[in-house]
């Protein structure tokens, strides 16, 4: 008989656990280079430095910070809890030495109170910290109803522009990113996408530049869709559709709530269409659309029925699968991510499957 359990990735399995890591905290890069137990953070724009050591206590670990002119700096103290998160993914937790000193993080909920007196991060509220991964953190808008199209919905914050969101993919030694839409500049990009064979096929939306113009344009008008282009190290190779899902095609079809949120996606370089990419950008878009607002508790999706490897991606990433309905296009599957499914069960990693072989 054959079983399959899924787990984490270690350190000790992971070719990269001795590599740089790259942190964005406070939308700056911060490279944190290990060396043993001890690793040292610099910010790659001013050049400050920190460094870090972590010891044991009992079954606990301490993670404390030993010398460097960026003492007290709470990008180096992000950057360096991401870091160990990152090279200790079995941990939920560890114990930060001096933490008295960082009171804007308690504040912020990434430092809690722990047992005997000790003052402890966990990978669950870290992930929740925008200001790791948005080079513009907004607060959230007011809540003020509107009526739009016969939808009672929040009213909804302007469209983000420029670069919204960065990530380092350990397991790629890439960035990951996501920008905004420029439609001069992308527009000859997401035509020859549009028109490539595998794509056509799922969005059905083929033609000329003129066309594209126009279907980027009304997404521009909408106020409930923006558009993103999707990078590694810079170079675009996807296209995605942010959308609130009270205003969509989808409400009709399940108990949508005011800040549900919904994506599509268009992969457009056949080179980056494998399971590590995808597995990256999976993790990505949900973690992105929860950090855009704390009140968005669920991630929904909509893939075409017989888009048979995208299911088979979203469930592997942790969507449920609903039920199927028809839209006027597609007969689709309605998927959902919640939050707490997200930060609690740490599905910003891959979650790998190990078969083990055992005679019955």
């Amino acid at each position: 008989m054959t079983t399959a359990t899924t787990t984490r990735p270690t350190a000790a399995a992971d070719p990269r656990a001795s590599a740089p890591l790259i942190s964005y905290a406070d939308g700056v890069a911060h490279e944190v280079a290990f060396d043993g137990r001890a690793f040292m953070v610099r910010n790659r724009t001013t050049g400050s430095l920190s460094q870090w050591k972590l010891d044991d206590a009992g079954a606990d670990k301490v993670l404390a910070q030993v010398e460097g002119d960026a003492a007290y700096a709470t990008p180096h103290v992000l950057a360096a809890l991401e870091a160990f998160f990152a090279h200790h993914p079995e941990r939920k937790a560890v114990t930060l030495a001096g933490a008295d000193r960082f009171g804007e993080l308690a504040h912020a909920g990434v430092l809690l109170p722990g047992k005997d007196g000790q003052t402890q991060a966990f990978s669950e509220q870290l992930w929740q910290q925008p200001g790791l991964w948005l080079p513009t953190v907004h607060a959230p808008m007011a809540q003020q109803f509107a009526l739009t199209n016969g939808k009672y919905h929040p009213r909804r914050p302007p469209k983000p522009r420029g670069m919204l969101y960065q990530r380092f993919i350990p397991w790629l030694g890439k960035t990951f990113s996501f920008r905004s839409i420029d439609l001069e500049r992308d527009l000859p990009m997401f035509n020859r996408w549009m028109n490539d064979p595998d794509v056509a096929k799922i969005w059905e939306e083929e033609g000329d530049l003129d066309k594209h113009r126009a279907y980027l344009t009304g997404i521009d008008r909408d106020p409930h869709m923006y558009s993103m282009i999707a990078s590694f190290d810079g170079e675009p190779f996807a296209y995605f559709e942010m959308y609130w899902a009270k205003e969509s095609r989808i409400a009709p079809f399940y108990d949508v709530q005011d800040y549900d949120r919904g994506w599509h996606v268009l992969v457009g370089d056949p080179a980056v269409r494998g399971k590590a990419y995808a597995t990256a950008w999976l993790t990505s878009i949900s973690h992105y659309i929860f950090l855009c607002d704390p009140r968005t508790q669920r991630a929904v999706g909509e893939p075409r029925i017989d888009h048979v490897q995208q299911i088979r991606n979203l469930d592997k990433s942790g969507y449920a699968k609903l039920k199927e309905f028809n839209l006027p296009h597609k007969r689709a599957q309605l998927v959902v991510m919640l939050r707490e499914h997200y930060f609690c069960d740490a599905l910003w990693l891959p979650r790998l499957q190990e078969a083990g072989a055992h005679a019955s």
